[in-house]
């Protein structure tokens, strides 16, 4: 058994990251991580491309780096990010998404839980059975939401992750999730995160990064107006 480094809510150009998904694993290497899901909105693209370039990429750096296919859905209720084998058709109703992840062996945790600003599901995260884990600290969260969402995973008794929720690359592993593995493998991390074989690392990222984070977050509110 070793310890793995995990990235596993990071968002690329396919929703509203600044990075593509190469540049997304480029850095995941640099950063010494060793898992990553690049989760962007309502979307698995941007973790099918980053899964086969990381094949070639991982070879050329000899470096090891997983790619979990996942996407951060826009439920009824709030933000589920979905970690797959392959991709699937996802509802948008949280029970129909539960029941639909767990058909096809897909691992269910609610993002940023109690960041309603960021359209966390609240409350609603006791309402549903089937979480396998929480989101307990985000590092594009403020530190009441995170707490608030520690807390829930205690009363829940669930594991609790750690991500960056990352949209530019300078932020990426800022928080981050030590797993227990067997080995580097889609089977052996979804079954370190239902074990519970995790280790949440806090963080947040440097004053200077955050502030990239806001220009950036200026930047593409801009480029949405103008239809770019």
């Amino acid at each position: 058994m070793f310890k793995a480094l995990a990235d596993m809510h990071i968002h690329s150009t396919y929703s509203d990251g600044r990075a593509s998904p190469k540049e997304i694993i480029l850095t995941a290497i640099y950063k010494g991580l060793n898992i990553i899901s690049i989760t962007d909105h309502n979307s698995f693209q941007g973790s099918i491309i980053a899964s086969r370039l990381a094949k070639d990429l991982v070879r050329e750096y000899d470096e090891q780096l997983l790619v979990i296919i996942g996407n951060e859905v826009r439920t009824d209720k709030g933000d589920i990010l979905v970690y797959c084998y392959e991709p699937i058709d996802v509802p948008r109703r949280i029970d129909y998404l539960i029941d639909k992840a767990h058909e096809n062996n897909c691992l269910v945790v609610p993002a940023h839980p109690f960041d309603t600003l960021r359209l966390g599901i609240g409350d609603a995260l006791f309402e549903y059975n089937g979480w396998d884990a929480i989101e307990v600290w985000n590092a594009s969260a403020d530190p009441r939401a995170n707490r608030e969402a520690l807390r829930a995973s205690k009363i829940l008794g669930l594991p609790g992750i750690a991500n960056s929720d990352a949209h530019i690359p300078e932020a990426i592993g800022s928080a981050y999730t030590v797993l227990e593995l067997d080995e580097l493998s889609v089977e052996s991390v979804f079954k370190a995160i239902k074990n519970g074989n995790v280790h949440p690392h806090f963080g947040y990222p440097p004053f200077k990064v955050f502030i990239k984070k806001v220009e950036w977050s200026i930047e593409r509110r801009i480029r949405k107006f103008l239809g770019r």
